[in-house]
């Protein structure tokens, strides 16, 4: 008969506590996409439970998550076992297929038929918000006497950009003389950011709609459902559309390299991923090459949900507890910011409309954490109140690609001017 350990050892890794240390066990990644998974069923149990959750939009595994990860910390806090998962590189999976779908639905008829305008305040209004975190954090930490780095950190890098960026910048803002703790204290951030992001675009466009009187056109759909039939999904089409996903998300990493590689301009992964996807799209368009959209959109789906429960339930909310003052008293300011630029600024520059309102969710979601969240909250909200097209493929791609270019760029100017 196996021994308990080697029972154990199918499932993770135990690790015995040394010197007081909590005992530790990291479960390997088939059984965390099991848990995963108990947190999608979880998080949809509870929302469709839910009428409260269901009126300001949360996304369902942003409940569930963080129910998960409070549990988890309160079984480490109490010293009966410290719990992880494997899976870093599940989630790197998740998040670049699920960008290369995004990129997928960028098609030039919907930008004309949305017009250059809303493109352009789109624009306008991503490198705006990205500026004013960048001052609000930098004048609120001098106030309450941070470090402009970890102030910065606590800004764009990790509100606009997410955990991506703020991890690329800890080791440049190190070398600009930053404390040994900016790598640490951007992922923190990030992490916080993307609960802060889920949490207030729901409750943003539930207020603006309301206070508006906002409906969605009925005959607004989206394009898998243009013709007006119920899309039934095909063995033989998923599979295509699956291998060409993964084609895809491969050749979006030369586009990447490309472009990590231009000189102080830090890019994540993903936006390769999603140019890859946007130029794969609109080449098989022109050149009349067939492809199945509601297959698309269902992979898309299948991974957003996926990669928000990953990230939510692996949430160490022990480990923030030694930089939760003087970095929380900037977090607490951005995202009053966030709420009031998505209903003042983005609301108004998108529109004044139903997909201003939805497009104000997304703004919270990657202003606030990441382009994920984005289509998290915009999904979230039309589910809730319904679709508006130009507002999911539109937005969340196109405000990324604008932030993926200006924020970087905006951080290695501003950031150098605090060099030691």
């Amino acid at each position: 008969m196996p021994t308990a350990e080697e029972i154990l050892a199918y499932f993770g890794k135990f690790t015995a506590g040394a010197d007081g240390a909590v005992n530790a066990f990291q479960f390997e990644y088939l059984t965390s996409l099991g848990f995963a998974a108990i947190v999608i069923f979880l998080g949809h149990a509870l929302v469709n439970r839910s009428g409260l959750l269901r009126k300001f939009a949360i996304p369902a595994p942003v409940v569930s998550g963080l129910l998960f990860s409070v549990v988890v910390a309160v079984l480490k806090g109490a010293g009966v076992i410290a719990l992880s998962f494997d899976v870093k590189t599940i989630q790197d999976l998740c998040q670049n297929m699920f960008f290369m779908c995004v990129g997928f639905g960028f098609s030039w008829k919907l930008i004309r038929h949305a017009g250059g305008k809303l493109c352009a305040m789109i624009a306008i209004a991503a490198c705006l918000l990205i500026t004013l975190q960048n001052i609000l954090g930098v004048l609120v930490g001098n106030l309450i006497g941070l470090d402009p780095f970890l102030a910065l950190q606590c800004s764009s890098a990790s509100m606009s950009g997410g955990v991506g960026t703020a991890s690329a910048f800890g080791p440049i803002f190190l070398e600009w003389g930053a404390p040994e703790s900016v790598t640490a204290v951007g992922v923190t951030a990030g992490t916080l950011g993307n609960i802060m992001g889920s949490l207030i675009g729901g409750p943003v466009a539930a207020f603006l709609i309301s206070r508006h009187h906002l409906k969605s056109d009925p005959n607004d759909k989206p394009e898998s459902a243009a013709t007006g039939e119920v899309a039934e999904l095909n063995n033989g089409r998923m599979v295509s559309m699956f291998g060409m996903v993964l084609l895809l998300c491969a050749l979006g990493m030369p586009i990447y390299c490309l472009l990590d590689n231009i000189p102080m301009i830090e890019m994540p992964k993903f936006i390769g991923c999603l140019f890859a996807g946007a130029i794969a799209r609109n080449i098989m368009e022109a050149a009349h090459i067939k492809f199945y959209t509601p297959e698309v959109d269902a992979i898309e789906h299948m991974f957003l949900e996926l990669y928000l429960a990953l990230v939510l339930m692996t949430i160490d909310i022990t480990a923030l507890a030694d930089v939760a003052g003087q970095m929380g008293v900037i977090l607490l300011m951005q995202a009053v910011l966030m709420a009031l630029f998505a209903i003042f600024i983005s609301y108004n520059m998108f529109g004044r409309n139903y997909g201003a309102a939805v497009m104000a969710a997304g703004n919270c979601g990657w202003g606030c954490g990441s382009g994920p969240n984005a289509v998290a909250n915009e999904k979230a909200v039309m589910d809730q109140y319904g679709w508006h097209n130009v507002a999911w493929v539109l937005y969340p791609s196109f405000a990324v690609i604008i932030d993926d270019i200006y924020n970087p760029i905006f951080l290695s100017l501003f950031g150098g001017l605090f060099k030691v």
